[in-house]
């Protein structure tokens, strides 16, 4: 089965995130809906760190480095109200060893930034 919370189809409460490369960066868009609130009517800021690492690690794996994360710096700009779109980019920016260095933005459609992050990726022991 595949039941990742972000990306599993087979996840019933799941992100069911797709994800496509434009050109270097990763890319992958999601509207929220009732169940991803938080506060009243935005969604649960946990959801958008969710977004940005999810970003990050699959590209690592795209790119045949298997990593997990290690260290995640998120900075939220805006909430994002439940039914508007956004759209996360994420690109690798150093790979050091067994060390992966990835960034990553939440947009809307409109170009305006929602959050960014800085990741850490190691090889599990």
């Amino acid at each position: 089965m595949n039941v990742c919370f972000a990306c599993g189809s087979d996840n019933p409460r799941g992100l069911h995130l797709q994800f496509r490369f434009e050109g270097d960066e990763y890319v992958a868009e999601f509207t929220p809906e009732d169940w991803h609130q938080g506060w009243a009517g935005m969604v649960h800021g946990g959801l958008i760190a969710t977004l940005l690492d999810e970003v990050m690690t699959r590209l690592c794996w795209e790119r045949g480095l298997n990593v997990a994360t290690a260290q995640l710096d998120i900075r939220y700009k805006q909430p994002v109200p439940i039914g508007r779109k956004t759209v996360t980019r994420g690109r690798i920016n150093r790979c050091r060893g067994p060390f992966v260095e990835a960034a990553a933005e939440t947009y809307f459609e409109d170009g305006s930034l929602v959050a960014s992050a800085l990741g850490k990726f190691m090889a599990p022991r």
